[in-house]
């Protein structure tokens, strides 16, 4: 099985907290059952086999655009097989 690597941000930024998107995007990918989860104040990233990812991303989008996102920006690599 592939494994993809994504990394993504959501906007708008509130430098004085975590706005309720941001929350709820990190949320989906904490509790996606994804092998590596890496959550920061401008960017996170995310590993894990392709299905979970897949999914996670699109769960990702419709619950942070659902809490106000005005724009979410994501890269998804694949980054090897899994087992590899």
């Amino acid at each position: 099985m592939v494994r993809l690597r994504v990394e993504f941000t959501t906007e708008p930024f509130d430098l004085e907290q975590a706005p309720p998107h941001a929350v709820v995007a990190r949320e989906v990918v904490q509790g996606a059952g994804l092998d590596s989860v890496d959550v920061g104040p401008f960017g996170n990233t995310a590993e894990g086999g392709a299905d979970a990812v897949l999914a996670a991303v699109g769960e990702l989008l419709r619950r942070s655009l659902g809490a106000g996102a005005t724009r979410v920006s994501l890269q998804v690599n694949v980054v090897g097989e899994a087992g590899a």
